[in-house]
């Protein structure tokens, strides 16, 4: 998780970048997360091994000066970041830069569409669980798609059956409230 007590003369440097440009901060996820017309733009953290700016539509960027990485390959789609490992790597001209162009992009609405997935079959035990139980099968049916998703996943990545059976019996309640199982962190 964040370190930002080890990179916070680092940190504060790129707060002071980041408030010279015409965004708006706020708190999201636990971060400070600075947007334009309510739109993600960029935010900072501090880690083990480096502290970071992310741009939220960063896959748009030119990335002039090819400092931009995909953290998340394979998962992440727009989100880049931009990693240092001490304060000399800071260079504001470059970062205004980033920051101005990003902002140019939520100008202009750009972003990603999301893809369309393919239903996942719906594992034996949950199926079997929904044939039983009415109320539960309700609850799963008035779920978005992605809600669903999530539920299938959680118990298909389970390896034991044992705790397979643990995972249905955990989400059940959740479902019939009509509750996704990652809500809590949205």
């Amino acid at each position: 998780m964040q370190n930002s007590k080890k990179w916070t003369e680092e940190l504060e440097i790129l707060a002071i970048i980041i408030s010279k440009h015409p965004l708006e901060k706020t708190i999201k996820w636990g971060a400070e997360v600075f947007t334009y017309n309510g739109r993600n733009v960029v935010s900072y953290g501090g880690f083990k091994h480096h502290f970071t700016l992310w741009f939220y539509n960063g896959v748009f960027l030119k990335d002039k000066y090819q400092v931009l990485i995909n953290a998340q390959e394979g998962k992440t789609k727009s989100l880049r970041q931009w990693r240092f490992t001490s304060k000399g790597e800071i260079n504001e001209t470059k970062i205004s830069a980033y920051i101005k162009e990003a902002i140019e992009i939520e100008k202009k609405g750009l972003k990603i569409q999301p893809e369309k997935f393919k239903p996942l079959p719906i594992p034996g035990l949950l199926l079997n669980e929904l044939k039983k139980n009415k109320v539960l099968k309700a609850g799963f049916e008035m779920l978005t798609p992605g809600k669903q998703k999530e539920y299938i996943m959680y118990i298909n990545d389970a390896k034991l059956e044992q705790t397979k059976l643990k995972r249905l019996e955990k989400i059940k309640p959740m479902i019939e409230e009509g509750k996704g199982l990652n809500d809590k962190y949205k």
